[in-house]
């Protein structure tokens, strides 16, 4: 039986304007002694997708983690990769990063190349991802590790035209960053920009720290909205957020 496609999903949801949550899953920052209890909240989650990985992953247990989300949660596995390093065949897709708000070579394509070879031996499903880094207060992982500058929060014109080049280059999905532990989010306006403006799935995620935040970001046009660093917090995230309502 061949396995349902991450993409055809998302542009499934797209089109009936279903919108969709990924859970990011750093595994440098994972409690094993408590992986049980995270995968039980992620199943009770309005999560679709989780994405694992991070900028700068010093973990060697990329493929055990993966092994035992999967063995009690049916949720895709994506990687969200920072390096070649960050790859495994058990996990179910992988975003293939282009960070096109930079202009450091090694992220451009330079990691790129090296990682085809091992993605060619591999089963996963390849995500041709636009990677944009957006300006938010303050120093984020992605800036640091890949040394480059976001884009100004204020240009929204150049971040339109940024997004609209990885379109033509042939990205599959557009993805709006803010960076991990962003002190602001991106913004409604560069959202709603974006997303009347091209035809490819937009993903956005960094500095939402509450539901209020993936509403309004899906309400700008978010296709797919990312929790990283609030459920990382507070693995109960989801129901405090019901409560507080």
């Amino acid at each position: 039986m061949e396995k349902a496609s991450i993409y055809n999903d998302i542009q499934i949801a797209k089109a009936n304007n279903r919108k969709l949550l990924a859970i990011l899953l750093d595994p440098d920052k994972v409690v094993w002694d408590t992986l049980a209890n995270l995968i039980y909240k992620i199943n009770q989650s309005p999560a679709t997708h989780v994405f694992i990985g991070g900028s700068l992953v010093e973990s060697t247990i990329l493929d055990d983690l993966i092994v035992r989300i999967k063995q009690n949660c049916i949720l895709p596995i994506v990687l969200f990769p920072g390096d070649p390093s960050q790859i495994s065949n058990h996990a179910d897709g992988i975003l293939f990063l282009s960070l096109l708000s930079g202009r450091n070579p090694d992220y451009l394509i330079g990691h790129q190349v090296n990682a085809a070879p091992i993605l060619k031996q591999t089963q996963l499903e390849i995500l041709s991802t636009g990677y944009i880094l957006i300006e938010s207060g303050s120093e984020t992982a992605v800036e640091r590790v890949s040394k480059t500058k976001p884009l100004e929060r204020d240009n929204l014109d150049l971040v339109l035209a940024t997004a609209q080049a990885g379109e033509m280059l042939g990205s599959k999905l557009i993805y709006l960053e803010a960076g991990s532990g962003a002190q602001e989010a991106v913004p409604q306006e560069m959202i709603r920009l974006v997303a009347q403006n091209i035809e490819i799935p937009l993903i956005v995620g960094g500095g939402i720290v509450d539901g209020q935040g993936i509403q309004k970001a899906y309400e700008s046009g978010a296709d797919l909205v990312v929790i990283g660093t609030a459920f990382e917090k507070d693995a109960n995230f989801f129901n405090t957020q019901k409560k507080s309502k």
